[in-house]
């Protein structure tokens, strides 16, 4: 039997509610010296939300099981809020 499809906000809410993701990408964006670095931070900052969303997936926090199966999905949209935090981050920067 096919496993229901994963809803759309539950992958968005995962995104958005990742806290690493901010963090790093804020962090990398304010010390990146050029625009496209800042795509190099959206990405490590996805990449460390995953990883994160793997640990909780595994230790089998209670509302996660679903979102598991989606990892494409939640890789792509914290790429995409990572991206605009390293831009607020790259825009906050001190400028030499």
């Amino acid at each position: 039997m096919p496993l229901p499809d994963v809803d759309l906000w539950s992958i968005i809410l995962a995104a958005l509610l990742n806290p690493a993701v901010p963090v790093v990408a804020f962090w990398m964006g304010r010390h990146a010296d050029q625009m496209q670095k800042l795509f190099v931070a959206a990405f490590a900052a996805s990449l460390i939300g995953s990883a994160i969303l793997y640990v909780v997936v595994w230790l089998g926090v209670a509302g996660t099981g679903n979102v598991g199966r989606a990892a494409a999905g939640i890789f792509v949209a914290q790429f995409v809020i990572g991206l605009g935090w390293a831009l607020v981050g790259y825009a906050t920067r001190r400028r030499a």
